[in-house]
């Protein structure tokens, strides 16, 4: 069984012995770490894949080290990188927080690997830096969406909205039943960001030239009507009073009780939380669905999409061939067989030749729905433009707790952005 190292801050992390070079053969007696954050369904896919991998290469054995996701996970990552107390393989975010990584000087580029050929270039730009792709992905692509049961929209005669307003009616109806209109969980405060993330769509559909203006410091959050409606909708649903009493200290698994039990209708949230919910309540999950954040008006509705996280290679790591071996595993057909074991499928993967499961989830058939048409779905932001302020889930827990208003969280943001979009050395800022 495989052992879990656990890392709670970024202070006092033990450093991992590192393994001398030795005279052996390069392919045999070799353990390489990984990190990567502590998400049970990530677990449970990486645990699949490395006993798989490990199958395959029984001279190569791989120990992992876990990590908070979100905000302190990030710092977690950027202090090992820095002081070269980085594993041999971590997991990170693809697209602007890639960037923020400073991937040319920290990591081993893939570009002339043979794993290169298997990965859509959709994927294989939000992890280059430079000219070069730095990473192989973890997980299927995702949406930044509604999860609802569809149990209580039966009960309550309630049909899928295709707009704010009908969104909003519905949420009244949920409240006057008695039950929760709206999960929020901000005592994981990365949760808390949806309202604004997955609203591109909205925001794309309405202007689509706004991540171009947005990294040429053209847009702002709190002079764009488009954009600043995220915050505004979030303020709206608290202020309604639509959400769960204890909002401020539930969590992401709370949260997912709730959805999974039917206490609650609506929780915003990223599809990647499907395959949890299948393994931690497995008679409720085809209660689930999911439809996209709604806005203005219902001709105009469609997804936002996340592309997957990645695994990447540390120039400090004294095992870089062995850790590519991994990387090409995860980068096959073999690599997608083996996550889909593990966890399901959330969504398509991204590594040619990967199918879907005929069993596929509910909910995941519902959304790549929006997948298979473009016109019904944009990438995040994050995936647009190099540009995500790290202080972004601080703001919308203030935000979505009544501490600040919408107008003030946006413009708070604008000023997180600009010190990001300083850091890149972009132009225009």
């Amino acid at each position: 069984m495989l052992r879990h190292k656990a890392v709670s801050t970024i202070f006092g992390v033990a450093a991992l012995a590192m393994l001398s070079a030795t005279s052996a053969s390069l392919a045999q007696d070799v353990t390489l770490t990984l990190l990567f954050n502590n998400d049970p369904a990530t677990v449970k896919m990486i645990d699949q894949l490395i006993a798989d991998f490990e199958a395959k290469n029984p001279g190569i054995t791989i120990e992992t080290e876990l990590r908070p996701a979100g905000g302190e996970g990030d710092n977690i990552v950027k202090t090992r990188l820095a002081t070269g107390d980085m594993t041999d393989i971590f997991l990170h975010n693809s697209g602007s927080l890639f960037q923020a990584i400073n991937p040319q000087q920290n990591l081993v580029p893939l570009t002339n690997e043979p794993m290169a050929a298997n990965l859509l270039d959709s994927f294989k730009v939000t992890v280059t830096a430079g000219g070069d792709f730095y990473g192989a992905p973890i997980g299927t692509a995702q949406s930044g969406a509604v999860l609802y049961n569809k149990k209580l929209y039966a009960e309550l005669g309630l049909s899928v909205p295709r707009s704010w307003s009908e969104f909003m009616a519905n949420n009244e109806k949920v409240k006057a039943a008695g039950k929760t209109a709206v999960i929020q969980t901000f005592k994981d405060t990365w949760s808390s960001q949806l309202f604004v993330l997955a609203d591109f769509f909205n925001v794309s559909a309405a202007e689509p030239d706004f991540a171009a203006r947005y990294t040429a410091n053209q847009a702002k959050y709190a002079t764009d009507a488009a954009a600043r409606k995220g915050f505004e909708r979030q303020e709206e649903v608290f202020k309604a009073g639509y959400l769960n009493a204890d909002f401020a200290s539930a969590s992401f698994a709370d949260g997912l009780r709730m959805l999974a039990t039917a206490e609650g209708a609506h929780y915003p949230m990223l599809t990647g939380a499907l395959p949890t919910i299948a393994s931690d309540y497995p008679d409720l999950v085809n209660d689930i669905g999911v439809f996209p954040l709604p806005g203005d008006s219902a001709d105009s509705n469609g997804l936002t999409i996340w592309l997957p996280n990645a695994l990447y290679i540390p120039k400090t790591s004294q095992h870089i061939d062995e850790a590519k071996k991994f990387l090409a595993f995860l980068s096959s057909v073999d690599g997608c067989d083996s996550q889909t074991k593990a966890v399901g499928a959330a969504g398509p993967y991204v590594v040619k030749g990967c199918t879907l499961p005929e069993t596929v989830l509910p909910a995941v058939a519902e959304m790549v729905q929006y997948f298979d048409d473009p016109a019904r779905n944009s990438p995040a932001l994050e995936f647009l433009s190099p540009i995500k302020g790290p202080s972004l889930e601080q703001i919308t827990v203030e935000v979505g707790s009544g501490i600040r208003s919408a107008a003030d969280g946006a413009a708070l943001y604008d000023e997180d952005v600009k010190k990001q979009a300083q850091q890149l050395g972009l132009p225009g800022w």
